[in-house]
């Protein structure tokens, strides 16, 4: 395997592992899905917001991270520990209970894109995973691949969103059973340790 396809692959892999859970953007996205309601749009300004936010981490944080190897360090072990954290919390999370995906009123475009502006950038955890987190994957990968690792991450984010947008409907059976997101939650689990776990090798490599 080529560096690019490695690098995209990297960055595809953390990416979905970060972005892949139970959580109200998603399941606002999923529900927009359900209705048929601006699928299109908010399906679009999650995946921009992403790619916005991606690009800051991996370009920006990445830049700055590399050029300070202790701060790469701590940065890479915070990393690990969380990723590791979140990975253990997935996969001891029970199953929720079923919801009603398509309950409520119709909204306006307008009101669908202020939620979808809500449900991103009022979640705290967006810039852990897209700015943070995956700046720090990416500040181990080689300057010349850092882009490829960013664009196979902002490609996992609009995978994510289109299924859950526009696969929504044919999703509903799925995930209308509880078990269906507990199996989600042990993968995304297993996924984050993985990382994890490759972080920690990727310390041991720095120089005392």
């Amino acid at each position: 395997m080529s560096g690019y396809a490695a690098s995209f692959l990297a960055g595809y892999a953390a990416s979905a592992a970060l972005i892949v859970a139970i959580g109200a953007q998603n399941l606002f996205v999923l529900r927009q899905g359900l209705r048929r309601e601006h699928v299109g749009a908010v399906v679009a300004f999650c995946a921009l917001a992403d790619a916005v936010l991606i690009a800051a981490g991996v370009g920006g944080v990445g830049a700055f991270i590399g050029a300070a190897p202790r701060f790469t360090l701590a940065l890479t072990l915070g990393g690990a520990a969380f990723l590791g954290w979140n990975g253990i919390a997935s996969l001891r999370r029970r199953a929720p209970t079923a919801v009603d995906l398509g309950a409520g009123e119709r909204v306006t475009l307008r009101r669908a894109l202020l939620a979808t502006a809500g449900f991103t950038f009022l979640n705290p955890h967006v810039y852990l995973d897209t700015v943070l987190l995956l700046g720090a994957i990416g500040a181990t990968q080689p300057a010349a691949l850092r882009p490829v690792f960013a664009a196979g991450a902002m490609s996992a984010s609009l995978s994510w969103f289109a299924a859950l947008g526009f696969g929504a409907r044919a999703l509903r059976p799925v995930f209308g059973r509880p078990a269906a997101w507990w199996v989600l939650d042990r993968v995304v689990g297993v996924t984050m340790l993985l990382l994890a776990a490759s972080l920690l090798l990727k310390a041991m490599t720095f120089p005392a």
